[in-house]
């Protein structure tokens, strides 16, 4: 029987190098969480403290107006929201900001005294806690998406019904200047314990869900809106998963208009087990 010669013998050998290195790496990957689970004990923790814009860069629609953070009364407040959500013990720090978004490598900066703080509640809170509790990076998990509320404008617009978005945009311009009224005449841990309390989250999730009544068959203007504002948060929800090991407790700093729908995906998800800020506020 002739001999294989190198060639076919190097043909013979490859299917098995392929499946020694895809094994070798299946090994090597950090484990994921099942995605095949309905049932059982909640596999990781998950924090989403939901802030206002520090900072006050306008990006919303309607933005409150900050004070100035970094006073010395503000910093001690900070130091305060720290201690406090250190208590949560966080393994991973996750910020709004996409993966590749210079923010992370301003974290590294910071680490190394080479940046200061800005007013941004990500290096306030999320860059602040990295450094205490010695993370040696944080996450950015968000993702662009589309806000289209020129179309819904129009649409009311075009259908006699401006006075009722008028009067949804008056509602929700009045509960941002209660919570500017709010933060003048009190603390930022208070501030955020007010935002992060399940009647502000279901407050929030009811101002989105009035878009919907802007539409009808053929012409979905509020449901358009809607469809987009969700698949953002689910596609950061995705994210996070994909950040996610067992035994991971991690702290999701976020704008509070994402809190509502975060803190939902998190709830129905049965791996995870949700967090809230008010658990680890001392009395």
């Amino acid at each position: 029987m002739p001999k294989p010669c190198f060639r076919e013998f190097r043909m013979l050998l490859a299917p098995s190098i392929v499946l020694l290195t895809v094994s070798v790496i299946a090994q090597n990957a950090a484990p994921r969480l099942p995605a095949d689970r309905l049932d059982g004990p909640p596999l990781a923790e998950v924090l989403i403290l939901g802030s206002y814009h520090m900072d006050n860069p306008g990006r919303d629609i309607i933005n409150m107006q900050a004070d100035d953070v970094l006073t010395a009364k503000r910093q001690s407040e900070i130091r305060d929201v720290l201690d406090t959500v250190a208590r949560f013990h966080p393994t991973k720090i996750a910020i709004e900001a996409p993966s590749d978004s210079p923010k992370l490598q301003m974290y590294q900066e910071y680490l190394a005294g080479k940046h200061e703080l800005s007013r941004d509640e990500r290096e306030q809170i999320g860059f602040s806690l990295g450094k205490k509790l010695k993370l040696p990076k944080i996450y950015g998990i968000d993702v662009p998406g589309e806000f289209p509320f020129a179309t819904v404008q129009d649409y009311a617009k075009a259908h006699g019904r401006e006075q009722q978005a008028e009067s949804l945009g008056s509602n929700v311009q009045r509960m941002v200047q209660e919570d500017d009224a709010f933060l003048k005449s009190h603390t930022i841990l208070q501030m955020l314990q007010r935002i992060n309390s399940s009647e502000a989250v279901r407050r929030d999730l009811a101002a989105y869900a009035m878009f919907a009544h802007f539409g009808e068959e053929d012409d979905w203007a509020g449901a358009t809106l809607l469809t987009d504002w969700y698949q953002r948060n689910m596609r950061i929800h995705t994210n996070l998963l994909n950040i996610l090991q067992p035994g991971d407790r991690v702290l999701v700093v976020y704008g509070s208009g994402h809190l509502g729908l975060l803190r939902r995906s998190v709830e129905a998800d049965p791996t995870l087990k949700l967090r809230t800020l008010d658990e680890f506020v001392k009395p």
